[in-house]
């Protein structure tokens, strides 16, 4: 598990990869809100959104802490229907997520006031994860994911999802020490 002073969600590392690892993610939750994008917009677009409803834009002006990572889907996602989701997200777009603090669950965080925010529950799961600084760009992206891609075919491991962009700092943070890190969802160990 990570020891970081901001709140993330709790892991174990089972696997190092060549630039890379595998990690054992515990279950958590997420407000999240679905956003037209493009991809190098989509973040800039839903962060008032996420943060109005942690700040206390919800049903009791219940306050959040602010967790890491923000997460973002690097495709354009479609709304999966068979999803626990607490409110109907608009189909199309980029997913952005807010991880919500240890111990919160969809049923137990406060009810969003903006129904483009959502609340969902996130199963346990085993993820390929690279880590990498800068700002983000499609290229900087596309390189790290094909270095991922690159160490999970190599280590005889099988993707099953799409990949899931994630970012660990403030906006102000200077490119060099910011953290990102790609999250490629792996198929479930036999």
């Amino acid at each position: 598990m990570s020891s970081r002073a901001t709140e993330e969600p709790a892991y174990t590392v089972v696997q190092k990869l060549d630039g890379a690892e595998v990690r054992l993610y515990e279950a958590y939750a997420t407000a999240e809100v679905v956003v037209p994008g493009p991809a190098d917009e989509a973040g800039n677009q839903a962060f008032p959104i996420l943060a109005g409803y942690i700040f206390g834009k919800n049903k009791g002006d219940r306050k959040l802490a602010m967790t890491a990572p923000v997460t973002q889907a690097a495709e354009p996602v479609k709304l999966d229907m068979t999803a626990p989701v607490t409110q109907a997200a608009a189909p199309g777009g980029f997913r952005v997520q807010f991880v919500l603090p240890k111990g919160v669950t969809a049923a137990s965080a406060p009810e969003p006031l903006d129904a483009r925010v959502s609340l969902r529950d996130i199963a346990p799961s085993r993820v390929a994860v690279i880590q990498y600084s800068g700002f983000w760009s499609q290229a900087n992206y596309s390189e790290h994911l094909a270095a991922l891609e690159s160490a999970v075919q190599a280590a005889g491991l099988l993707a099953v999802g799409a990949p899931v962009y994630s970012r660990y700092n403030a906006p102000f943070t200077p490119w060099f020490l910011r953290r990102n890190e790609i999250w490629l969802p792996l198929a479930s160990v036999p």
